[in-house]
This record gives structure tokens, sequence and C-alpha cells, in this order.
């Protein structure tokens, strides 16, 4: 039994037992949970029981510091952004990559994770931006920056306070100016291939994946055994830019990528060292430049040369733009519903035969036959060598 004031023990009608402290705070009867029988011993239990009095003693009330703290450790932006994740992470395409940077730029010792969500300053959001862009460059600061936002206005969304202290005009580079034109040359593309094909582990498949169909980073990276049916890719639209289910058919090089992996039991994706999707890119491209010698590009460049590859191989610009996702405007885009499978599939084989003409120039040459011997021949052939000379 519980007295007005005190320490005891609670057993409910299923048999569960926990200690409890009764005490009085600014005139109310309060009751706060020690702990379950089978987590603490009574000895702990009544020595959180005499500090907690001791509080109230001194004007405190336990619970409600109990129930701030626990308020305080749900409301720092570390704690926001996880719940971020983990409400709307199934929606995410690129999931791993911003949990990725949220470990480096917030969740790190010294960065704002730690901190109140309230109370994070828009000056404590330029002071982190500036020491991004200092490491890692502007491109980096924005992306950072882009996430923190995202999370920020959604958190917004859901309290009846909370509003986000990032403006417009905090970003540290211009759009255009960041537009990338980089596609790589023939001999580039021939050290590519060779250094991706020397790689131990999935990164190289993955970069050759990439080339061969003109995929993002991260949708190639995602890919899961399920995702291919028959010779299709089917990328669900949770994990493509434009939202919608996407169908890829696959030429015969990028299916011989895909045979050279082997499968794992228990592992869904096809590009992983674990039982996760592919991550750690940065490492793994530093050694690929070291093997391979080339500098200044980006594995998204690999879809702006696989697109520029097709305009080479003859694509027609429909079908190539097809290939790469990109939604057709205007009227066209609100009414053509077809497919184009068949025209897509003719694409990614275009595309592998012009690359395998440019890794493989060996393949383009046709040997030339003796001059004497071509003469002999058609001679033997002609109306005068059948019935001799006249």
């Amino acid at each position: 039994m519980v007295t007005n004031v005190g320490f005891g023990l609670m057993v409910t009608r299923a048999g569960h037992r926990s200690f409890i402290l009764q005490y009085r705070a600014s005139h109310r009867s309060r009751r706060m949970l020690i702990g379950d029988t089978k987590k603490i011993g009574l000895d702990k239990a009544r020595k959180e029981a005499r500090k907690a009095l001791g509080d109230v003693a001194g004007g405190g009330d336990p619970l409600e510091e109990r129930k701030r703290a626990e308020w305080q450790a749900e409301n720092t932006l570390e704690a926001i952004c996880k719940e971020y994740l983990k409400r709307e992470g199934v929606r995410l395409r690129s999931k791993s990559q911003i949990e990725g940077a949220l470990r480096r730029v917030v969740y790190h010792p010294n960065k704002i994770g730690s901190r109140q969500i309230e109370d994070i300053r828009r000056s404590d959001i330029v002071r982190l931006l500036d020491q991004i862009e200092d490491e890692r460059g502007p491109v980096a600061a924005d992306f950072s920056l882009s996430i923190v936002r995202k999370i920020m206005n959604w958190h917004a969304r859901r309290s009846d306070d909370f509003r986000s202290p990032i403006v417009s005009g905090m970003a540290r580079s211009n759009p255009n100016e960041r537009k990338r034109e980089r596609v790589l040359s023939d001999d580039e593309l021939r050290a590519f291939w060779k250094a991706s094909g020397e790689l131990t582990g999935p990164f190289g498949p993955l970069l050759r994946f990439i080339l061969l169909t003109a995929a993002r980073r991260m949708e190639a990276a995602s890919l899961t055994w399920n995702d291919i049916v028959g010779n299709d890719w089917i990328i669900p639209a949770v994990r493509y830019k434009t939202k919608n289910e996407t169908v890829l058919p696959l030429s015969r090089a990028a299916l011989e990528v895909l045979a050279s992996i082997p499968r794992v039991d228990g592992v869904d994706y096809v590009f992983s060292t674990g039982t996760r999707p592919i991550g750690g890119f940065s490492q793994f491209k530093a050694k690929f430049d070291s093997n391979s010698g080339l500098t200044n590009w980006t594995i998204h460049d690999l879809r702006r040369t696989a697109r520029s590859l097709m305009s080479r191989a003859g694509v027609s610009t429909d079908h190539a733009e097809r290939c790469l996702g990109h939604a057709m405007g205007g009227v066209r885009g609100t009414y053509d519903r077809y497919a184009y499978h068949a025209e897509k599939k003719r694409a990614f084989e275009a595309l592998a035969a012009q690359i395998d003409r440019i890794i493989n120039p060996q393949h383009n040459v046709v040997p030339m036959r003796n001059t004497a011997a071509v003469e002999l021949d058609c001679a033997n052939k002609s109306p005068a060598g059948e019935g001799g000379a006249r």
C-alpha cells in the first residue's frame, strides 16, 4: 500500500511489479515510476527515491523534471533528424546518402545535433555551412543545407511554435554555375573500362552498369535482384526521381555485368558490401581514380557521357531522353502514354555497341586481302577466265 508520501511497490492485476514514489508538489499528489523490479534492484530504487524526495524538499518536482528531460532529448536536432528518417525514409530515393551526410555534418561531435532545435539560430547554420564549405567545398555545403532545410521545414509543419531559421539566399553556389558539361573522352572511357574490370568488389561492376544504363548513382546502387524481371530493370516509384515506376530494358552488355556478380543468400542488393546497398562512394572512387588515372570527373558524369554516346550512335533524341527517364513536356507529356519499350531496348543496345567500339577499337578493323590474290580470284571468276583468253 502506498501512503500519501513515500516509497513503495505497485503490483498490477497482471502481476507486473514496479517501484514507485508518491509525493506532493505544488499542492498536488504525484506518483512517479522508478522502475520495473526486473530491471532495478531494491537498494538502487531506494536511492533514487531518496534523491527525488530531496528535490521535492528543495521545491522541485522530479516527475516534471523527468518529463522535461525526456522532451529535451526528443527535441534535439539529431533526434528530429532520426524521427524524420524513420517516418519519411521509405519515400526517400537517397536515404543512405542523406544518412551519411547527417552523420558527417549534424551528428558528429561538436556539430549542432545535440542542440535543442528551437535554440538553433541562423548564425549557427551559417557557421556550420562555413565549416563544410572550407572542408568539402560549396557544393557539399549546399547539399547539407538542402537536407537540414527539408528536415526543419518538416518539423515546423508538425510543431505549434517552431520556425525554421533557414531563409533563401543562404546557398554557397549558383545552380547555373554548378551545371557540369564533363563527358569522358574515348581515351578516358578505355581507361575507365580497364580500371573498372580490375577492381575487386561491387564498385567496378556498379560503374559499368551506370554507364550502360545511363542511370543515376543511387538508383543503380539501390538495385535489388527482385527489380530484375526477365531482361528488364523495373525501378519502383519510391526510388526514382520522377516518382513514377520506370522500366529500363537492359542491353546484353548490362545483363553480362549482372551475371558477373555472385548472389549471396540473404542479401537482396546487387551492389553490396554486406546486407545494405553499397556506400562510401568517395573512398571507392579515390582508389579507382588512382588506378585509372581519371581526374576531375564525377559518377554522375557517366550518365551525361552515356547520353552523348547515344546521340553519337544515332539514337533519336526522343528515345534517348526516355532512356534517361526525362519527362516529356507539353501536350505530348500529357497524352502520349506509349511505353517505348522496344525503342529504349534498341537505344541501350546501340549505346552498348558504341561503348564496345570505343573500348575495343581492334574489333573495328577490317583486314585487307592480298591485292594480287584478289585480282587472280576475280580473273578466275570472269567470263574470259571461264572461256580462256581471246
